[in-house]
């Protein structure tokens, strides 16, 4: 059997069209801590996790990106909390599945940049 290649995740690239607006919207609103910022580009720490912001070098990477899952322990709270700070849901935390006794709880939203975001806890019942 051949070794696996991949590691694990180390760098989520995010396209932004405003980087100052963007810078805002991820320390303000998410409260991410930002590791340093460039011309271009801006670096946060999520754990672990690096997230870069960046002004794309060219228009063929200029596209909203994937969809990022945030975990979070208690959903209703951090929506709330992001809500009060201007965060713009799609709708209100929702149930998406329920295996045995764990409900996994979703809420979608974007960020400054168009870019659709989610919040996902999983919740015993």
């Amino acid at each position: 059997m051949a070794a696996q290649l991949l590691q694990q995740v180390g760098q989520i690239g995010i396209p932004v069209k405003d980087l100052d607006r963007a810078i805002t919207f991820y320390s303000d609103i998410l409260n991410l801590p930002l590791l340093f910022q460039t011309e271009r580009m801006a670096f946060y720490d999520l754990n672990g996790l690096r997230i870069m912001l960046s002004l794309p070098e060219k228009e063929e990477f200029a596209h909203t990106s994937s969809v990022l899952y945030y975990q979070v322990e208690d959903i209703q709270a951090v929506c709330k909390e992001l809500l009060a700070k201007g965060a713009a849901f799609s709708g209100e935390p929702h149930v998406v599945t329920r295996m045995d006794n764990i409900e996994t709880w979703m809420a979608f939203f974007t960020d400054s940049e168009g870019n659709t975001m989610a919040l996902v806890s999983e919740v015993s019942v």
